[in-house]
């Protein structure tokens, strides 16, 4: 086991290194559960709040611990990218002939940009300490980052849930490196959300039953991009002209205002076509065409499909007679969902 003078010395070692290859934050927490977010998980998967995420439910086991899903691992290293905007995500809200895309996908998939640097940093640590196993972590994995991110001191958990950072608001990418070495755990952040209200008040669907806890099967994050099958009638309307993800309740945290644009910027620079698509080029959209222009990005893993059935409640919601011609086309189009949001979307528009 590494004694306490090295384990500080290398702990120091991880951040600089962490800085140097781009992450914004960096902590170390302990790899052994946490009852407390144990049973938190617990709570929310009981009352139902991650929708049709079946795979949350499935691999709750993992999620307690990193030692669930690696018994072998002493400690987390937990990162955060920063992504913060150099233009106001709520720019678009009043322009409805265009269509909103959340700001981490405007870019590239921030999961290889993220997992490419993670690997960086974990194959630095074995060459300092060869006898350290390590597994990198971006999303795609039973691994609970918002948490560990808390406990290692990158931020707190906010009261919509994010992690915020005092530095760098709501916008960060979250990774995590798990490793057999014994690590000194960082001291966590304390809560500075106060008596503030406005990520809960900002969203468009209430989504959020109280303060710290979201219900995914409303929040428009979840229904644009993890909801198969047509969206309820009651969330279409409040979707406005977002197709993809939804920014509100980040970018009107006030803590941003201390957030730079983003160190990782020209990996995330968003691309020109993406910032403010129109949504008659869109609803254009085959699926050849949708693979080719959304390569490289992560709406192309929602596919065509769901991505065209978003942008109809949205050209729903325009009250652009021009969008008339496109959607009629969608009318006959053979997924039954697309052609169902397109008879909604007419039928607004002809009212």
């Amino acid at each position: 086991m590494v004694n306490g003078a090295m384990t500080g010395d290398l702990t120091e070692r991880i951040e600089e290194q962490a800085r140097a290859l781009g992450f914004a934050a960096c902590g170390i927490a302990s790899a052994g559960e946490d009852p407390v977010r144990a049973e938190r998980l617990e709570q929310w998967l009981g009352e139902g709040h991650h929708g049709s995420m079946e795979w949350m439910e499935a691999r709750a086991h993992h999620r307690r611990s990193p030692q669930g899903l690696w018994p072998e691992a002493q400690s987390v290293i937990a990162l955060g990218m920063s992504y913060a905007p150099a233009h106001d995500p709520m720019a678009l809200e009043a322009h409805r002939d265009r269509a909103r895309i959340s700001v981490y996908a405007q870019g590239k998939d921030y999961h290889d940009v993220v997992k490419k640097r993670l690997k960086a940093l974990a194959r630095w640590l074995v060459v300092e300490r060869p006898e350290a196993q390590v597994k990198v972590f971006v999303d795609t994995a039973p691994v609970m980052e918002k948490p560990l991110g808390e406990a290692a001191g990158v931020g707190w958990q906010g009261k919509h849930t994010n992690l915020v950072s005092p530095e760098h608001g709501s916008w960060l990418f979250l990774g995590a490196i798990y490793t057999t070495l014994n690590l000194s755990p960082s001291q966590p952040q304390r809560d500075q959300c106060g008596s503030c209200r406005a990520c809960l008040d900002s969203c468009p669907t209430d989504a959020f039953p109280s303060a710290y806890q979201l219900d995914a099967r409303r929040c428009i994050s979840y229904l644009t991009i993890e909801h198969k099958g047509p969206i309820a009638e009651e969330f279409r309307e409040a979707l406005g002209n977002r197709i993809y993800g939804c920014d509100d309740c980040l970018a009107v945290c006030p803590w941003n205002k201390f957030a730079q644009t983003a160190n990782a910027a020209r990996a995330y620079l968003p691309r020109a076509e993406l910032t403010a698509p129109k949504l008659a080029e869109l609803l254009a959209l085959d699926d050849a065409g949708f693979r080719k222009v959304f390569s490289g990005s992560p709406i192309k893993r929602i596919g065509r499909n769901r991505f065209v059935r978003n942008c109809l409640y949205s050209a729903g919601n325009s009250g652009d007679a021009n969008l008339i011609a496109p959607v009629e086309a969608l009318q006959r189009d053979p997924d039954p969902v697309v052609a169902e949001a397109a008879e909604w979307a007419l039928a607004r528009l002809r009212a």
